[in-house]
């Protein structure tokens, strides 16, 4: 159920979107215990010109970079859950991009229930609808 929406400087590739969205699946239901077939993920490429840091494009700079967030319904994940979660991602696609700026970011949003679904039905619809 949860949304990543993903940036990453570098030009478009079906390999690199493939391995991105296949270590964040990963990673959200490992880490988050969310469910593989109900996570989507929309990676957008940026060219390192275009993403400035410091005033500065990553082109100048040399470096790649990422920005991702995620939302999630409020409650369902701990706060070591997120940090773990913000960790491991970080490293993962640091690995997978490789000379990473610092100034690469991860936001795990947390959603209420009542404002957030799917399939148009709301997570706290569902919640209720469930219950005997």
């Amino acid at each position: 159920m949860p949304i990543l929406n993903v940036k990453i400087s570098q030009p478009a590739s079906t390999a690199l979107t493939h391995a991105v969205s296949e270590t964040l699946l990963e990673l959200t239901t490992r880490i988050l215990r969310k469910k593989r077939e109900l996570t989507a993920i929309a990676i957008d490429y940026v060219p390192p010109e275009h993403w400035i840091v410091g005033g500065r494009s990553l082109a100048e700079q040399g470096k790649n970079s990422f920005y991702f967030d995620i939302k999630v319904v409020d409650g369902t994940n701990t706060k070591d859950e997120k940090a773990q979660y913000i960790a491991e991602a970080f490293a993962a696609l640091g690995q997978l991009l490789g000379n990473v700026h610092e100034e690469s970011y991860i936001h795990v949003q947390d959603v209420r229930a009542q404002a957030y679904g799917f399939g148009g039905l709301t997570q706290e619809y569902r919640y209720i609808k469930a219950q005997p």
